[in-house]
């Protein structure tokens, strides 16, 4: 029995042998065969493998996956070094100055020279230069949680909101500070409304809030009468006659949104801990004019069945080309719905399967836009240029941009005058500065560009496979000159650049030019080993051209040069608490100077540790660029002078089409000019020569 089964174990090694024929080799080993070793016919018996039984097999092949793996880690770990050998360590700039405070800001706001900290139940006033102290207003019913400023002519809006939804405005008017209006506060708080949302013109003449309450959401816009307010700072005595016009105007104005007694709410106001040019102080005795309501925006209503018997009514409901694009007025019955939703349950009725999660209420994104080219204006109305003039808002899982009139009358309805349909919802959208440019980016990665002062499609371009927008800011147009970028100092049309971040954390630079569709360059592939490293946020730097600053999720802060995609420098970051990972940074950028301020929390004296908050302090810290050696000249001389383009054939391209047309024109005066000359020396030549011909002929 055992021969036996020695015969059938022997069966397989004999098969090796007849393989193929035996065939004599040739007496040189140039013709040999070339074929791998398997399929030679003799083979050494000591050699063979057998193949390995169960579970010895399994065992071999995880031991090589191992071996295999491990290798790779290596390779990883060796190219990793390489890369660190390699690299550049940036030079590390630390905080010019330091701001301490009590607890954590509220928020931060740069208005020309000033800035705006929220704090314990009001906001602080500092001089943006010397972050000296000017004024502290903590007299509110609650913590300020955000703060907004902005430029109203030479005086500032300030805009807090504080822990219960509350927003109100106030007016730094020179060394005086006066409330205006809370806009939401009510005296039955459980109908009080929380203020989601605010947007204000760049140019300070409107103002729009989201607010949210009982279930609902809602927008409201008003204007603001600037011009009134700096009257009745200048001259207090008109406030009073002030008041009454605007409370003529006031005639759409809501219940809840008026307060009676301001005075409750605020109290005496505070002396200044210290000053330096200015001694400001709170005049609680005059009331300014009151923002004038404007309308009031709801989330469109979902689509249901039509209610019209005939297509003419359809195109009745649509006055002129008003709400085409809406999806709003259409010819689809409710049963049509029905059997679409039914055959929809049927088809994915195991995807439909279990509990769903209640549908959070509509957010809206909306910009205030300057061209008039958008909608259609009332002949009666007169629009002035600089002012707001057309509001944009898009909700949540939205496909259309809507465009609501400015300039409408107490008669008018509040109704959208335009709409700009998307083929997927619209997730991002972004406007450059004065609204020249508006960008789009929708749920499938797709970006668009709009020339809103041309009024046309500026291009479209996809982002990678596998990218998807989280922020997009626009940057002013910037040229590359002997290795420095500088800023034109003329305005440029037709030329777009803007940084996208990723939710991969990737980051890419998206530029169009004139006639040439957009393109789109990678600046930071996203980290595959270090995530620590993924890139949280970015900001443009206005005072330092082409330059972005980056804040990780690591808590380290550096600046990049988006012309060469290369980190400039870094800034010595402080000591932040661990357990607020992820990293949300809260910071400021000037954009009037150069410089940019940011919260951080470092340890007292000389301990270590920042997990406790009670060892903890809470700054804010100053990064003026001038103060560094690096950065000093390209804050200086981030400018470029028209007249060298003029000059310079390399920038020729970048000049307004009058220069260029005016060149062109120059240059071919010049040429037909050199052609006349040589005409004119080639007809003297001729006539020369004809005259010395005839006297020749003459002596003959």
């Amino acid at each position: 029995m055992s021969s036996l089964k020695r015969s059938q174990a022997q069966k397989p090694r004999l098969s090796v042998f007849s393989k193929g024929p035996l065939e004599i080799p040739s007496p040189t080993e140039a013709d040999w065969p070339k074929d791998d070793e398997k399929d030679f016919v003799f083979k050494d018996m000591d050699q063979e493998l057998d193949s390995l039984p169960q579970p010895y097999r399994m065992i071999n092949k995880l031991v090589n996956h191992l071996f295999d793996r491990s290798w790779e880690i290596i390779e990883d770990r060796d190219s990793l070094r390489e890369v660190e050998r390699n690299w550049i360590v940036p030079t590390i700039y630390p905080p010019a100055a330091e701001i301490q405070l009590d607890k954590m800001p509220g928020g931060l706001a740069v208005s020309q020279d000033y800035l705006f900290i929220g704090g314990h139940k009001g906001f602080s006033i500092y001089n943006l230069h010397n972050c000296k102290k000017l004024y502290v207003l903590e007299k509110l019913k609650a913590d300020v949680l955000s703060i907004w400023a902005t430029d109203v002519g030479n005086d500032v809006l300030i805009v807090p909101v504080d822990e219960m939804g509350i927003v109100r405005l106030f007016y730094l008017c020179k060394d005086n500070l006066y409330l205006i209006k809370a806009i939401n506060e009510m005296d039955d708080t459980s109908k009080q409304s929380t203020c989601v949302k605010m947007e204000i013109s760049q140019s300070g003449d409107y103002a729009a809030f989201l607010f949210q309450g009982a279930g609902d959401v809602w927008l409201e816009v008003y204007k603001l009468p600037k011009e009134i307010w700096l009257k009745e700072a200048e001259h207090p005595q008109l406030a009073l006659n002030q008041k009454k016009k605007t409370k003529q105007l006031q005639l759409n104005t809501p219940d809840y949104a008026v307060t009676e007694h301001i005075e409750t709410s605020l109290g005496p106001s505070v002396s200044p801990n210290s000053t330096q040019d200015l001694n400001i102080s709170f005049r609680s005795e005059l009331k300014l004019s009151p923002p004038v309501f404007v309308m009031k925006i709801k989330p469109p209503k979902p689509i249901a069945g039509t209610t019209f018997k005939s297509p003419l009514e359809v195109f009745a409901k649509v006055e002129d080309y008003f709400g085409i694009g809406s999806g709003q007025n259409h010819f689809i019955k409710d049963v049509q719905w029905e059997q679409h939703m039914e055959i929809f349950h049927a088809s994915y009725k195991k995807h439909l399967e279990g509990e769903w999660e209640e549908e959070p209420l509509s957010m809206a994104t909306f910009h205030f836009f300057y061209t008039n080219s958008l909608t259609t204006t009332p002949m009666d109305v007169k629009s002035s240029s600089g002012v707001a003039c057309v509001l944009g808002i898009h909700w949540t899982g939205s496909h259309n941009l809507f465009l609501y009139s400015l300039n409408k009358t107490l008669k008018d309805k509040t109704d959208y005058e335009n709409v700009w349909p998307c083929a997927a919802p619209i997730v991002v959208s972004q406007i450059s500065s004065f609204s020249s440019y508006l960008a789009l980016v929708c749920e499938d990665g797709v970006l668009i560009l709009w020339d809103l002062a041309q009024g046309f499609l500026f291009g479209v371009i996809a982002l990678p496979e596998g990218c998807f927008c989280q922020s997009i800011h626009f940057l002013r147009f910037f040229m590359v000159h002997e290795g420095q970028n500088v800023y034109p100092d003329y305005p440029v049309k037709f030329e777009v650049m803007c940084v996208v971040l990723c939710t991969n954390a990737s980051l890419h630079l998206v530029t169009a030019s004139g006639t040439e569709g957009p393109t789109s360059r990678v600046l930071v592939d996203r980290p595959v080993m270090h995530m620590e490293e993924a890139i949280h946020t970015v900001a443009p730097v206005p005072a330092l051209p082409g330059m972005v600053l980056i804040f990780s999720r690591n808590h380290s802060v550096s600046l990049m040069d988006v012309a060469k995609a290369e980190i400039i420098c870094a800034f010595s970051a402080p000591t932040c608490r661990q357990q607020a990972m992820p990293w949300k940074p809260l910071f400021v950028v000037s954009p009037h100077h150069p410089c940019f301020l940011l919260h951080g929390v470092h340890p007292h004296g000389h301990t270590t540790s920042s997990d406790d908050p009670k060892n903890t302090t809470d700054s804010v810290f100053y990064f003026n660029f001038e103060d560094y050696l690096l950065l000093k000249d390209i804050s200086k001389k981030c400018t470029i002078s028209q007249k060298y383009l003029v000059y310079s054939q390399g920038f020729s391209q970048m000049l307004p089409v009058e220069k260029r047309c005016e060149q062109f024109l120059q240059r071919s005066f010049q040429k037909v000019a050199k052609n006349s000359m040589k005409d004119r020396e080639q007809w003297s030549r001729l006539r020369k020569y004809s005259i010395m011909l005839q006297k020749e002929n003459l002596k003959r």
